[in-house]
């Protein structure tokens, strides 16, 4: 981005400071959300509690797919040397 419109951009979250009706207490975190710097603090527990619930999904569909692929190891045929598929 060039350097003017850096300037405005960041007067236009300054003005939304400005206008905010209930000042808030930490200005830094206003300016981090507005400025999408990071997420904001009760996002980025959900997202982190999301994410370990995915973890757990993925391992248990890990250890699934092992048994599945053993269950189907039982049925093949041991493939015959020099045959192709």
């Amino acid at each position: 981005m060039c350097w003017i419109c850096l300037q405005k951009f960041y007067f236009s979250v300054l003005v939304i400071l400005y206008e905010e009706p209930e000042k808030p207490n930490n200005v830094m975190d206003f300016l981090k959300q507005h400025l999408a710097i990071g997420p904001e603090p009760s996002d980025a527990l959900a997202l982190r509690l999301e994410m370990i619930e995915l973890r757990q999904k993925y391992q248990l569909q890990l250890e699934e797919n092992k048994e599945l692929k053993a269950k189907l190891a039982q049925f093949e045929l041991p493939k015959e040397a020099g045959q192709t598929e």
